[in-house]
């Protein structure tokens, strides 16, 4: 019988801020039979789009993205927030349901004509996503689809993507 992940996912209100309802994955990640499952079904969901390498977006989605790649046999790349990664970067601005950040690459993480699977932990409004197939693009990379854990399905995130997109479990409501 199939786990319900919703029954190991917390939620927090007020957090960072107020009028904020925050979707830990702490207790998913904490519990190894609900974790290993997780990972199995996203990677499950995203293999057919036969990607080349996956990205992880900073910093849950690394949690995320890590153990997936090594399930598919990819590599993995790191989409950070502006000035955690040294060389040459190109970076890209997004919006938050609570503010706005940047996101950036190395300018060797993608590869021209390689497929990209871009995951993280959630998808609220899809900027974050979005700044990362944008700077997927602009290196060649073909963004093949994305992924998350979480959809928070009343934020209209998914309307934003324009790539195909994965996810494990819904809320509809805050």
């Amino acid at each position: 019988m199939a786990i319900d992940l919703k029954n190991h996912i917390r939620q927090i209100p007020d957090f960072p801020k107020p009028g904020i309802n925050f979707f830990d994955i702490s207790t998913l990640i904490a519990h190894p039979l609900a974790w290993r499952e997780a990972v199995e079904r996203l990677a499950a969901a995203v293999k057919p789009w036969a990607p080349d390498i996956v990205a992880g977006i900073d910093a849950r989605g690394f949690i995320v993205a890590s153990p997936v790649a090594v399930a598919l046999g990819t590599g993995l790349m790191m989409v950070r927030k502006k000035g955690k990664l040294p060389g040459q970067v190109s970076r890209a601005s997004y919006g938050l349901e609570y503010g706005t950040d940047e996101v950036e690459i190395q300018h060797d993480a993608v590869k021209p004509g390689q497929r990209v699977v871009i995951l993280d932990d959630l998808l609220a409004t899809g900027g974050t996503t979005m700044a990362a197939a944008k700077l997927v693009r602009q290196h060649g990379g073909t963004v093949a689809g994305t992924g998350c854990l979480i959809e928070l399905a009343f934020l209209k995130g998914r309307a934003k993507l324009d790539m195909p997109f994965a996810t494990l479990v819904s809320y509809d409501s805050e």
